[in-house]
Parts: structure tokens; sequence; C-alpha cells
């Protein structure tokens, strides 16, 4: 497909050109009364035809990029967020965990878990790619490039598609998810030797899907650009001592995105809560980049948007708006100057503008107005004053 202006302006952001324009990230409104007041239809559209109506969102916003295509993500949530009867999870309040039959109710059973169950069934995936690594690889790549390719058409030319890596088999995850933050946490203390097991079985899968996952980027010609997504810190810092980290994780993490980086894709991280501490390890592993940033955290832009890769190039940076503080409840006025901040401290080349994470409902419709303007001011007019 013949990309057209935004989508081409997103591109060259994505390799660092100079160019006029600053692109647009995707629009990650929830609310949706604010999808359809965006996408210029009736109120209750969305409800009724919600893939149909969140893309009329990003095209009317003139969105230039996006990664993840969630349009029905918007579906789970009510007009005030998340809504009684919503179901618990191991992490938002769920009663009893059970994974396979095993209550998890103490560190011990999320080792005997992980023992049991868990590192078995990586060992079977990690030996069926040893065993057959061009079919695998060749399944995947091509999983890969039909998602893309797909999803490019269903956005049409204007709007660049680019890969996310939200995956679980991207690099080592933590698995709070699994088992709730409580037990998993002291499981981290008390188990160590357990958790680097983990991390080192999950980056061995990980080492052989990204290798696939990087042949797609060459054969299928994918934009050279990939977000990680995981969250691994807080308001206070990161959820495990930093010097853990080093220790049992990050030596994992980089081996296991190492194929990707051979293939030249660029790989920026997803930011909540504080990273500060994790930022210049995340550059040193080989990291392009960061979007999000919760200011309020303590997440130093003007610091990280100076800092340089490990090649001694300057960062990509998505950033945004904060949904938490400006956007829900900040003036108009507040935006524009937090636009105009993002800008001005921004790297002067690979910069998009977006909000810092998804919009959750709330945020009132001027303010909404009032940052898509933005978008479309910083697209229009770069740095210009």
């Amino acid at each position: 497909m013949k990309l057209n202006e935004n989508a081409l302006l997103a591109l060259d952001a994505i390799h660092q050109k100079t160019t006029k324009g600053i692109p647009s990230w995707l629009i990650f409104a929830m609310e949706h009364r604010i999808i359809d007041r965006l996408a210029g239809v009736p109120e209750g559209t969305y409800k009724m035809k919600p893939i149909e109506t969140y893309l009329g969102m990003q095209k009317k916003s003139e969105t230039c990029m996006l990664d993840q295509w969630i349009p029905a993500n918007p579906l789970g949530m009510g007009a005030h967020g998340y809504e009684p009867g919503t179901q618990k999870t191991a992490t938002t309040g769920q009663e009893q965990i059970v994974r396979d039959g095993m209550v998890i109710d103490s560190p011990d059973a999320v080792v005997a878990h992980l023992e049991q169950k868990v590192f078995p069934q990586l060992r079977v995936e990690i030996d069926k790619w040893s065993k057959e690594p061009d079919i695998m690889g060749k399944n995947h790549s091509q999983q890969i490039r039909w998602t893309e390719e797909t999803t490019q058409l269903i956005l049409g030319p204007d709007i660049l598609k680019v890969p996310y890596g939200g995956g679980i088999q991207n690099f080592p995850y933590f698995s709070y998810g699994n088992y709730g933050y409580e037990n998993y946490f002291m499981a981290y203390a008390l188990y160590p030797d357990i958790m680097e097991r983990h991390f080192s079985l999950q980056a061995d899968l990980a080492e052989h899907v990204n290798r696939a996952s990087a042949r797609a980027y060459i054969e299928g010609r994918l934009p050279p650009l990939l977000r990680l997504d995981h969250d691994i810190a807080d308001s206070r810092g990161t959820l495990v001592d930093i010097k853990s980290l080093d220790k049992i994780w990050f030596p994992h993490f980089a081996r296991s995105i190492k194929p990707m980086l051979d293939a030249g894709v660029k790989l920026i991280w997803h930011c909540d809560g504080n990273l500060m501490q994790m930022v210049p390890r995340l550059l040193e592993a080989g990291l392009h980049g960061f979007q999000g940033f919760q200011y309020e955290d303590g997440m130093d832009y003007d610091k990280i948007c100076r800092m340089k890769t490990r090649d001694g190039n300057h960062l990509i940076i998505i950033a945004g708006v904060s949904v938490t503080r400006t956007l829900p409840f900040g003036k108009p006025q507040d935006i524009r100057n937090q636009m105009k901040w993002l800008v001005e401290q921004g790297p002067k080349t690979g910069l998009f503008l977006g909000s810092s994470s998804s919009i959750a409902p709330g945020v009132p419709l001027e303010n909404m107005n009032t940052f898509v303007e933005g978008l479309k001011y910083y697209r229009e007019h770069g740095r210009e004053i």
C-alpha cells in the first residue's frame, strides 16, 4: 500500500529524519461518548459499531501512527470506568486465585506452580523451537506479517501500523498477573533462584521468538519500531530492588531482545510509574527510547530526552500529555502549556506526541478537543512559534 502524508511523517520520525511536523500517536480514548464525539457520529454509535467508530476517531483526529489496534477494548469500560460486576483478576481483588487446579495462597504455592506447571510448559515450547526452528520460525514470521499487513489495510494509507510488543514471549515477564502481587513478590524475595530460572527460561523462548519476529520485519519490510510494554514500577520506583534486577533480570532481558536489535529494529519502552533507575539500564541493554511518562511520579522528561542510546544516537520519544493530571483535571491552557513543553524539551528527531497512556472516562470534552487541536497544530507546524 502506498502511504500518504501523515503515515510517511511517522515513518520519517521512526527513521529519525528531520521533519517539519511532529507526528501524532494513536488517540487512546476509553470513554464511549468521547469516542463518538471525536469520530463525529451520534452518541451511542461506538457501542453499536465499535470498529468503524474507533477507526473513525483515529482518522478524524488525523492519527499518524499506531501500534496497538484494539478497537473493542473500551467496550469493557463504562462511563465512569470499570463498573460493579466486572470480573476480578489476581491483581484486582480476586478472592481465590487458582491456576491449573492449584490454589495460589502463599509464596510457596507460587513456586510450586512455577516448578510443576510453568517450567515444564516452557521447556516443551523451547524444545519445539529447537527441534524445528525453520518451521516454527516461518509460521511465527508469517503470522506477524499477516497481522500487520491486514491491519494496515484496515487503517488505510493515512495511518502507519507499527508492530506492538506486549506479548509475554518478547522478553522475561514478572508473573504477578497470574499470582497476585502479594504472593508473587514474596516469592521473588524468598526464592530468587527460582525467579531467575523463570526469567532464564522465558528468555530462552524469547530468543527463538524474536529471531522469527526479526525475520518478519526484514521480509515484510515492516516499520522498524517495537514498543515493549510491561509495568515494573509504581509511583515510588521499581517494584523490586534495582540491584536484584541487575542480577537476575537484566542479563536475561538483554539477551532475549538481541535478535531484534541485530535486525535493526528500534525498541522503545512503555513507562508507567517512576522508572528513572531503570532508564539508563534499559538504554545500556540496547533500547532506543521511551513512551508514556508519569511526570508527577518523578520521571524526568527533560533529562531523559537529553540521553543517548548506547550507540550515541538520539532517542525516539512518544511524549504524552498526562492522563492522570493534565487531561482529566487541568484547564485547556494547561494542556497547551504541557504540549509546548513536551515539544521544546523533546529530541529534535524521532519525536511523537500523544497521551501518556489510555485516557480513562471523565476527561472534559473541552480538554479532549484542545488535546486533538494541539496534535494537529504540531503535526502541521512542528516547532514553529
